[in-house]
């Protein structure tokens, strides 16, 4: 055996710049996978047309991400022109029919603002009243347990499902001429209140309810410890906290007391400069074919419910602001 043989059958010798032979094409890796079979391990490889690698931007995406908005934008202006503003644009036209003078003396007729009148009196008795009461169903209904509470907090939400037609006709017959309890509140100012309490209940609990639900305990329990009594805690702690709520809740019900019809329909009476709301107004200015007087009260009544929302919004953007400063 020759020298060279005998260098090659032992491999390159140490410190030597001899490379080793290269390993076949299809010889194993030392762990086992075959060079064919590691393809999909590298995603430059791998990637097929049309795939999206993990850090790249998705320009397919984004391009339907940007169809999409336009379409969804143009979906909810047509749908509230459709049942926001075109009818309120057409009652606005039927209102000023007659220009600025007809609309101000179809508003300012003696028995439209006697109705206007009674409809903002009403509805502001109501109004506070929810504002206490409510606010105290809330805090039984969230700090307090009792055998049947489960009951009590889904009545809540009774006025929302049931017509108040419905409300009408049962107010009637318990205080109507022929009230089983003895109290008649027929063709009188209470008995509109107690009917328009009956359907703006569920407001002022419910925008209360959650405040409570997530208000900081602790604190209360400090202050008592403190030595503070339960009316400061709840003046001073309490208080401050749910007043948002609680004013959110008091203009939503005053917004929904203006507009009612159905619950005041009977127990009203509908007497003029009496017990006649707005809505009854407007309802015997159409019969009587007098679509301008009622559109015109109808537009007024739009105004005060869209002062008292826009009210609600800046105190509550205010509100807002303000948290997020002292945060």
């Amino acid at each position: 055996m020759t020298a060279d043989t005998d260098q090659q059958r032992r491999g390159p010798r140490p410190g030597t710049d001899a490379a080793p032979l290269p390993a076949r094409p299809d010889a194993p890796r030392p762990d086992g996978i075959r060079p064919e079979d590691s393809g999909s391990l590298d995603p430059q490889e791998s990637a097929r047309p049309g795939d999206t690698v993990a850090g790249a931007p998705p320009r397919a995406r984004g391009a339907l991400g940007g169809l999409r908005r336009p379409l969804g934008v143009g979906v909810v202006t047509l749908w509230l022109s459709v049942i926001v503003l075109l009818p309120l644009a057409a009652l606005t036209a039927e209102a000023f029919g007659e220009g600025l003078s007809g609309f101000w003396a179809a508003v300012t007729a003696p028995t439209a603002l006697a109705a206007l009148w009674v409809t903002l009196l009403v509805s502001a008795v109501v109004a506070l009243v929810n504002a206490v009461l409510g606010t105290l169903v809330a805090w039984v209904l969230v700090r307090d347990e009792f055998r049947g509470k489960r009951v009590v907090n889904a009545l809540i939400d009774l006025p929302f499902a049931l017509p108040t037609i419905v409300a009408s006709i049962v107010l009637l017959s318990l205080y109507g001429p022929n009230s089983p309890i003895g109290v008649e509140l027929n063709a009188t100012r209470w008995g509109l209140v107690v009917a328009l309490l009956f359907v703006t209940l569920p407001f002022v609990v419910r925008s209360v309810q959650p405040v409570l639900i997530e208000a900081d305990r602790e604190v209360e329990e400090a202050a008592a410890s403190l030595g503070a009594s339960g009316w400061t805690t709840f003046r001073r702690i309490v208080l401050p906290t749910l007043a948002p709520a609680i004013l959110s809740g008091t203009g939503l019900a005053f917004a929904r007391a203006i507009g009612e019809y159905g619950s005041v329909v009977l127990i009203g009476g509908n007497i003029p400069r009496e017990t006649q709301v707005a809505s009854q107004y407007i309802q015997q200015q159409i019969e009587i074919d007098r679509p301008l007087n009622a559109a015109a009260v109808s537009v007024a009544l739009l105004a005060i419910a869209f002062v008292t929302l826009l009210v609600l919004r800046v105190v509550s953007s205010r509100t807002l602001r303000r948290e997020e400063r002292d945060a």
